[in-house]
């Protein structure tokens, strides 16, 4: 049984990132016509909204979901969450869909080399080479010395810390609060936040924008629903790398609707950190189920 869930959770963290990757794609256009305020402004008014309906129709309704055991990890958490998608469309603006998230699949690894002096887990020495390889798979993307090294591609790279440190304090009040508390803080205080630094930038747009706009809304809920879901079915160690497919989809976007091209150093550099980030993930799932021990550890 738990091999059937975790093949459905698969396709379903599949149909995740093509949804993303799209949104990816519509919020590029949209920062690129308007500004990036107003990509993001409506769709996280559109999720506050989904949160907080789901939240309502949930067993103890909004007064659980509002309560928490760390309410101010809980709301530092998503103001970061808030400000890294601000980050990222920003740098899809600078350098594209295709680079931007070359850039940005570094962040497992950040999420590794950190959840030792973060969350006290131990870190073995695969994991120690992994990092670094992946790492080394950045500088390839990057080129750093070669050529004029443009301090736009550091954008992504930021946006992938602020993530990594995201994930980690997710799974920090995880310990904590039951998954429906940090979902409502994630869409009610990410939204907060936007509407304060955003709306400032507020530009009327064309039919056939907010046309786009609704879809925007409508595949960002329906991402995070299916995301939810796809947790449910199946072992997180078993969908995770699956989740890089997003990077292959944005690409493809990237290339036939934006006319982005695939330079050669990116092509390798992305093998290097996929490749170093799936075998984090599946040390991951080896240590968990027990098979195999990390020896030695390097304890924080």
């Amino acid at each position: 049984m738990a091999e059937q869930d975790n093949r459905k959770g698969i396709w379903m963290m599949v149909a995740v990132t093509i949804i993303f990757a799209l949104q990816d794609g519509i919020s590029r256009h949209l920062a690129d016509t308007y500004n990036v305020y107003m990509a993001i402004l409506v769709r996280f008014w559109f999720f506050a909204g989904f949160v907080i309906l789901i939240a309502a129709r949930s067993t103890g309704g909004l007064r659980r979901a509002m309560r928490s055991n760390r309410p101010k990890t809980q709301i530092l958490r998503s103001v970061i969450l808030a400000l890294e998608v601000i980050v990222m469309i920003q740098s899809f603006v600078y350098l594209g869909l295709i680079e931007s998230h070359a850039v940005f699949a570094c962040y497992p690894l950040l999420v590794a080399a950190l959840s030792g002096p973060v969350l006290g887990e131990a870190v073995g020495w695969r994991r120690i080479t992994a990092i670094v390889i992946g790492f080394i798979g950045v500088l390839i993307v990057l080129r750093p010395g070669f050529d004029v090294f443009s301090p736009y591609a550091l954008v992504p790279l930021l946006a992938a810390a602020m993530f990594a440190i995201y994930s980690l304090m997710t799974r920090y009040v995880g310990r904590h609060d039951p998954a429906s508390v940090s979902f409502f803080y994630t869409g009610v205080v990410s939204a907060a936040v936007i509407t304060v630094i955003g709306l400032p930038y507020w530009v009327p747009m064309t039919g056939s924008d907010w046309g786009l706009m609704g879809i925007l809304c409508l595949t960002a809920s329906a991402g995070h629903y299916l995301l939810i879901r796809v947790y449910e079915v199946a072992e997180a160690s078993a969908v995770q790398p699956f989740a890089y497919l997003q990077l292959v989809f944005a690409s493809l976007l990237g290339v036939l609707v934006f006319g982005e091209t695939i330079e050669m150093n990116v092509a390798i550099g992305v093998l290097v950190v996929v490749g170093a980030g799936v075998f984090t993930l599946w040390r991951a799932r080896v240590k968990s189920t027990g098979d195999e021990d990390e020896t030695p550890p390097l304890k924080p």
